[in-house]
């Protein structure tokens, strides 16, 4: 299976952003978290993810004369280098963004369901949720060097261990030339 494929399947994608912020998670930790995929597809993308050395067992225990294996993400294995995706169609590139963006989509619709569930107004601001598109002149130099210090802003946080204060957040970078 080719990794776009592999990767950007949206309960896949769902399942591998669960693990992001450096997660140990069992199946059972990601039925809590994604409630509405039905078990046995949970299972299934588990499986196909873990074969792919995509998730790593890092553990395991017997529950109820089950084996219960702990998970974490491989993040070497869940990316798409430059040469995975020199290796797509357009048609591909497409279909991989749609479900890209699709995700994000409902990354946001389960939290507005969360933060309503009355169906009043979230509070965005006390959230600290933000969405927002910015345009900027630059040269290839000078946007290689943006590019780079926003990936050092969020590597040098990326380490942040959960203390009980902390949040986990999912941040989403998206570049676009605007022409």
């Amino acid at each position: 299976m080719a990794r776009g494929e592999l990767l950007l399947h949206p309960i896949r994608l769902r399942l591998l952003q669960a693990f992001l912020g450096d997660r140990t998670l069992t199946t059972a930790d990601l039925r809590a978290e994604l409630p509405d995929v039905p078990v046995a597809t949970l299972y299934r993308h588990v499986s196909v993810l873990a074969d792919a050395g995509v998730l790593a067992v890092v553990g395991e225990r017997k529950v109820r004369g089950a084996a219960e294996r702990s998970y974490r993400l491989d993040l070497a294995a869940a990316s798409v280098d430059s040469e995975d995706a020199a290796a797509m169609t357009a048609d591909e590139h497409r279909r991989a963004f749609t479900t890209f963006a699709a995700s994000l989509m409902a990354d946001f619709d389960r939290y507005v369901t969360r933060a309503a569930p009355d169906g009043g107004s979230p509070d965005l601001a006390a959230d600290r949720v933000g969405y927002r598109q910015a345009a900027v002149w630059l040269t290839d130099e000078e946007f290689d060097e943006m590019a780079a210090d926003l990936a050092a802003v969020l590597t040098a946080r990326m380490g942040n261990r959960p203390d009980g204060a902390r949040r986990r957040r999912l941040v989403t970078t998206v570049h676009l030339p605007g022409d």
